[in-house]
């Protein structure tokens, strides 16, 4: 089962939530509602990349993936609309909007940094944080010009997905070894066009949401998220043991877990492993 909700975000954008399972059941009218979970895909992913995840949080709790702007089944704005206030901000109003708060924010890169931003920002919406494979460093003009040089290697438009599968998964240059993970993850975002199969999001508005973190730290903003938070990083991601490290320093009530054989994409590469790195942290939270 798959139920969208519409919520309506900063400056009116119209956004696509998803619920993947049912909540459980409370039992009476008057017993307590479950806690809430609201799921961030990163850059260039989609809901449905949390489906598994939010099916078993769904057993115990009220979850809620949401496609953020520019991505999935949500509005494309223009490109003066992507701004990490906007991103952050589209958060909240989910929240407010679904009725979630205070809630465990699970967030996966670039949605990782929309939860703790938000965590920052609005303590009172935010009962607990999981953030998932994202820097806290600053990754500089570099980084951003080797995106754009790989978003232009891509041989557009894939006459199949399995073309998709097997580029992403086989034979993109960023790969160190094969990932069929990784090729199922980005055929999960192409939309079928005329002319073949294309991104459903625009690679140069990614890139402008990308550009709105990478020239800076945001260090600061983790030391100011007060709640119970877990950092997660695959032993083969983009976020190195000791920066991930500092990061559970910094942060006030920080935790760390790692899950080894995973990329980037941790919950979508080890999806067990990286259920049983999360939830003794959500049992925890949930019986606090």
């Amino acid at each position: 089962m798959a139920r969208r909700i519409d919520v309506t975000g900063a400056g009116g954008v119209r956004l696509a939530a998803w619920e993947f399972g049912d909540p459980p059941k409370t039992g009476s009218d008057t017993a307590p509602a479950p806690p809430g979970v609201l799921l961030l895909h990163g850059l260039m992913g989609r809901a449905s990349h949390w489906a598994p995840t939010a099916r078993w949080l769904a057993e115990r709790h009220r979850a809620v993936a949401l496609d953020q702007r520019g991505h999935g089944r949500s509005e494309k704005p223009p490109k003066t609309a992507y701004t990490r206030e906007a991103y952050v901000d589209d958060a909240e109003a989910a929240l407010e909007q679904l009725g979630l708060g205070p809630a465990v924010l699970i967030g996966h890169a670039m949605g990782a940094l929309t939860a703790w931003q938000l965590a920052a920002k609005r303590p009172d919406l935010v009962r607990a944080l999981i953030i998932c494979d994202m820097r806290a460093s600053a990754l500089g003009a570099a980084s951003q010009r080797e995106w754009a040089a790989w978003f232009a290697s891509w041989p557009l438009p894939f006459a199949t997905l399995a073309d998709v599968r097997k580029w992403f998964g086989e034979d993109d240059p960023w790969l160190e070894r094969p990932n069929p993970a990784r090729g199922a993850f980005f055929a999960e975002v192409m939309a079928e066009s005329p002319d073949g199969w294309r991104p459903a999001f625009e690679p140069e508005q990614m890139l402008r949401s990308r550009e709105t973190w990478v020239y800076d730290a945001h260090w600061e903003e983790l030391a100011q998220v007060r709640c119970p938070a877990l950092v997660v990083r695959g032993l083969d991601g983009e976020l190195g043991r000791a920066e991930a490290q500092e990061m559970v320093r910094v942060l006030p009530r920080g935790e760390y877990a790692e899950v080894a054989d995973a990329g980037h994409l941790v919950h979508y590469d080890q999806p067990e492993a990286w259920r049983a790195a999360i939830e003794p942290f959500l049992d925890r939270v949930r019986e606090s």
